[in-house]
């Protein structure tokens, strides 16, 4: 560890103990922002925090593997990795470098079905510095664009893909819960890593057609959290980003779940050493109505220790050598999944047997009272606790802006679990939860070819 990262999680540990930056309203935590627009389209959020010299620039595109066509699997994650590989004025493959040199931390981008983000947490003297590099990937990223970039960040997404996805246990098994949930067609069907075959046929027209289609000023946000005076930072931020043309917003085409019918898949796995099955569902939106309801009933279920699968399944019957229960809500639908590794000597219908009857127990018995409060009492604690680094909160920020149109949506957040009532869990268990629609992959152990080809 060297003595400037030492100083950066002295300075860190303060900020949680002692920083001024978040106020309480009725109770909760408030973060305080701006947020405005540029002529251009450009939106900005400012959460100013004086706590530690350190500031986060986060800026999101929105667009992620959900708004990809048919063919054009992965080009989302690709083109994040093209925007690391430099622009006119930076240089080729310079973006790291700089930031290193100016003592940048948490240097990365990220994306998901939804977004693509970017992010550097720099001392506050090189917020400009920051900027800058953004402002100049957004503007003149194409300028410097050839094939020889393309062809070596498409074999470093390739390579990616076979070191996560197509070379480790119960991989397979995603790709088999997408393609049984999701017809072809559908952007959800293909995870945002994408498919060999789309990746390797990539072409610069297809990757410059991408870039001026999302990566536009009216499809971006830039969240800047720390060590700021907002009437100083306003004046940088035109400098570097008001400048650019006006532009036309992408459409996002509203895709909806499609109603899926029970539907059974083996896969075979040549890297699992232990059978295990997955049953999956279609489930809300990311904060649409009952989301929170399922959230807190996968809670409910699968908690370590306390869940009630995790209980019978682990504990009591000793079939299972581990259980995880989520609600996976995104921007067009959600997947609600259960997922069981069984012991070796455990009998998979029994296991089955086991799901189905507390589901149809939860569907028609309201949980208990104390079951919801310790659910809503975990979360609560883990959103407060997200909200300390600064590009965490920058995200926060973010994510409320991109599904909700508005960053200051915490408390109205947490009180979708605090409303949430045994009842109201109930009733969500029994719309979504169906043994009807009810999707069920199973991973064997087998070959590991065998394994590679169920993730295409």
């Amino acid at each position: 560890m060297t003595a400037r990262t030492s100083l950066c999680l002295a300075l860190a540990a303060a900020c949680a103990i002692a920083s001024p930056r978040i106020a309480r309203a009725g109770g909760d935590p408030s973060i305080k922002f701006e947020k405005y627009q540029l002529p251009n389209g450009v939106e900005v959020i400012l959460a100013p925090d004086k706590a530690v010299p350190l500031v986060a620039v986060n800026i999101w595109y929105h667009v992620g593997s959900g708004d990809e066509v048919h063919g054009k699997s992965g080009f989302a994650h690709l083109f994040e990795h093209m925007m690391f590989q430099g622009s006119k004025n930076v240089g080729s493959d310079k973006h790291f470098e700089i930031l290193r040199k100016i003592g940048a931390e948490e240097i990365n981008g990220t994306t998901n079905s939804d977004r693509t983000n970017y992010y550097e947490v720099v001392p506050a003297n090189q917020l400009e510095t920051a900027l800058w590099l953004e402002s100049d990937r957004m503007s003149h990223l194409l300028d410097i664009l050839d094939k020889k970039e393309l062809d070596n960040q498409i074999d470093v997404v390739r390579n990616e893909r076979r070191q996560r996805y197509d070379n480790v246990p119960y991989a397979a098994a995603r790709f088999a819960m997408h393609a049984a949930l999701y017809p072809e067609g559908h952007p959800y069907r293909y995870l945002t890593i994408g498919k060999h075959e789309d990746l390797v046929s990539a072409s610069i027209d297809d990757v410059k057609a991408f870039f001026r289609t999302w990566y536009v000023p009216s499809n971006s946000t830039i969240a800047i959290v720390g060590d700021f005076e907002p009437a100083k930072v306003k004046p940088l931020v035109n400098k570097w980003f008001g400048s650019f043309p006006k532009s036309t917003k992408p459409t996002v085409v509203d895709v909806p779940a499609p109603t899926t019918s029970a539907r059974k898949v083996e896969v075979s796995d040549g890297f699992a050493k232990l059978r295990q099955v997955t049953y999956a569902w279609h489930s809300p939106a990311v904060y649409a109505p009952e989301d929170a309801e399922l959230g807190i009933a996968a809670e409910v279920l699968g908690a370590e220790g306390s869940g009630r699968l995790y209980k019978a399944l682990v504990y009591d019957r000793s079939l299972a050598q581990s259980v995880r229960v989520g609600q996976m809500g995104t921007q067009f639908s959600g997947v609600f999944a259960i997922t069981v590794t069984l012991r070796s000597d455990a009998d998979d219908a029994e296991v089955g047997k086991l799901v189905t009857a507390e589901l149809d127990r939860m569907a028609r018995e309201p949980i208990s009272e104390p079951e919801r409060a310790r659910v809503v009492a975990r979360t609560e604690a883990a959103m407060i606790f997200s909200l300390e680094g600064l590009n965490a909160r920058a995200n926060t920020l973010q994510a409320y802006n991109h599904f909700l149109g508005d960053p200051g949506r915490l408390s109205w957040d947490l009180d979708r679990y605090r409303h949430a009532t045994p009842e109201t869990i109930r009733m969500a268990v029994s719309r979504y939860l169906h043994v009807q629609h009810m999707v069920t992959i199973t991973t064997k152990p087998g070959a590991a070819s065998a394994a590679k080809g169920a993730g295409k």
